[in-house]
């Protein structure tokens, strides 16, 4: 006699199934690591406020994840996310950062907000609540610049001539080092300018190309730069002069990005290392310096030109921007 089989459900055969991988997603599911809070940021109660909001979920340890955040796999892109934020910045270690490097953080920061790029977008969408406003960047803006002491441009004397620009001299053998290798050189000075700026602090910014780099803005080959391109960013303060001309003042910083796809793999490709004051002190106490401070602004900021924040001048934008969206 013939026994009748019943039809099993493909779709409550399907969905056991996907309930059995998910609940063996769970059993493989480990929580953050926790870590202890060293340091505070200490700043107005209006910018804590903005920060803990919209950055301390990731670049802290004081982590106040939502019950989707703890879900694998989500939970596994969370942990890899606020591991990597806080290599870059960490607001519970706030005291082993020096006060040059708290001004430095601020202004990656206001950046970073500037630009729509920090929070992330994709975090955005699922904490609408961390969305930075207009009123929210001036915030962090006007704290930001009362760190950096800015102050209105300073009048000069009758005589034009002395607001040339200089930059610091350093003679060949005794040339800084950056941690990760960078070397100072006074050639970029006979280099051809590809970009110039200017930023809210009342700096003028020059930006050099060696002969590598100006070939690659020539002809547009820039993304990715080839191997051997330097690029470097001469910064000064604003000086205007008694009939209102604006013209290099003091000396700043020099920016150096070094293009070396094998030596800095780590950092995208690029070497970056910033020499400061007339004594053209190098930025970091080790090479990982650029990994946890440099990378993670251009990366967000300027991937579409290379890295580089500033288009270089002679450049066709909208055909630039036409042949990326072809690759």
């Amino acid at each position: 006699m013939d026994t009748v089989k019943k039809k099993r459900n493909p779709i409550a055969i399907a969905f056991l199934a996907i309930l059995g991988i998910f609940g063996g997603l769970q059993l493989c599911n480990k929580p953050l690591e926790g870590k202890p809070v060293t340091g505070k940021i200490e700043a107005p109660r209006e910018v804590i406020s903005i920060l803990e909001n919209s950055c301390f979920n990731c670049h802290s340890n004081q982590q106040n994840l939502s019950w989707y955040d703890k879900i694998a796999p989500i939970s596994w892109a969370v942990d890899k996310d606020v591991k990597r934020a806080r290599e870059v910045l960490n607001f519970s270690e706030w005291d082993k950062l020096s006060p040059a490097e708290h001004k430095g953080k601020m202004y990656a920061i206001l950046n970073m907000m500037q630009s729509g790029k920090m929070p992330l977008h994709e975090y955005t969408i699922l904490h609408p609540s961390a969305k930075i406003t207009a009123k929210d960047v001036e915030v962090i803006k006007k704290y930001t610049l009362s760190l950096a002491g800015t102050l209105p441009a300073i009048k000069a004397s009758n005589n034009i001539h002395e607001a040339t620009a200089t930059l610091p001299a350093s003679s060949h053998s005794k040339s800084p080092v950056s941690p990760n290798g960078v070397k100072y050189t006074d050639d970029f000075k006979n280099w051809k300018v590809i970009s110039m700026s200017t930023l809210f602090d009342n700096s003028i910014r020059v930006i050099y190309g060696n002969d590598i780099a100006v070939k690659a803005v020539e002809t547009e080959n820039f993304h990715p730069w080839p191997d051997g391109s330097v690029i470097v960013k001469s910064v000064w303060n604003q000086k205007e002069l008694s009939n209102g001309e604006i013209r290099p003042g003091k000396f700043i910083n020099a920016q150096f990005m070094v293009k070396d796809s094998k030596q800095y793999k780590d950092t995208e490709g690029w070497g970056f290392a910033k020499f400061s004051g007339e004594d053209l002190h190098p930025t970091g106490k080790t090479a990982s310096f650029a990994k946890e401070s440099c990378i993670a602004c251009h990366r967000q900021l300027a991937e579409k030109t290379g890295y580089l924040f500033d288009v270089p001048m002679k450049v066709n934008t909208q055909r630039l921007i036409k042949n990326l969206q072809k690759k």
